[in-house]
């Protein structure tokens, strides 16, 4: 294996740097995003329970919020839930833009990689049929090695280049595949949250009408 890359020259020190790279962000990414790490199992039902027993405090609404990508969405509507339907929509929706860039962390790097390993492979192929044109500029064509070795170092970076490419493409769709399905999960539970927040709210009472004297009517004489 070390001699293929050595016949790839120079243009392999790039490609092996995006390999290298694209490897620890598949490696985060798939330990990042565990479903149990972001979707904890029972977690919505056991906030409905608290949201429905008006049992909240800071304390239980921080823990909420370090516990996952969907306790930071919840612990979002739970710090603002005396406020109008209106108002806590919009918070989940502000926090939820920030939990969804953190979900796609290292995404855009791992699709660059994916769409720079053929151009890099393909540059190390023309850096190898520059070599192996100079090699029959200086010795002519009775030297097939020197020609050989031009070919092969073209080869092995053009598949190289591939190699690294195609898992980069595939695992950055199935990334962002995963990512969309959390967050439909995501939006099912604050929505629910939502619904629950607004049921044990209290009915606003009209302070008008409570604040207006009563007159009492003049009692009809019986003529």
């Amino acid at each position: 294996m070390f001699e293929i890359l050595k016949a790839g020259g120079w243009g392999m020190v790039p490609i092996l740097v995006c390999s290298a790279i694209g490897l620890a962000i598949v490696l985060e990414r798939f330990w990042t995003l565990r479903r149990s790490a972001v979707l904890p199992p029972g977690l919505g039902e056991q906030v409905r329970g608290w949201a429905h027993s008006q049992q909240l405090n800071t304390a239980h609404i921080e823990a909420l919020r370090e516990n996952s990508p969907l306790g930071e969405l919840l612990a979002a509507a739970l710090s603002v839930r005396n406020r109008s339907r209106a108002e806590i929509k919009e918070r989940i929706e502000d926090t939820g833009r920030h939990v969804v860039h953190g979900l796609e962390r290292y995404l855009n790097t791992l699709g660059t990689i994916a769409l720079i390993g053929p151009l890099l492979g393909l540059l190390g192929t023309v850096l190898g049929l520059i070599r192996m044109f100079l090699a029959v500029m200086v010795s002519g064509v009775g030297d097939p090695m020197k020609m050989a070795g031009g070919i092969g170092e073209a080869l092995v970076c053009t598949a190289s280049g591939l190699v690294v490419a195609i898992p980069a493409y595939i695992l950055h769709r199935y990334f962002r595949s995963k990512v969309r399905g959390y967050v439909v999960q995501m939006e099912k539970q604050a929505t629910a949250l939502l619904d629950e927040l607004s049921a044990v709210r209290p009915a606003p009472v009209d302070t008008r009408a409570a604040a207006a004297p009563v007159t009492a009517r003049p009692a009809r004489v019986a003529g």
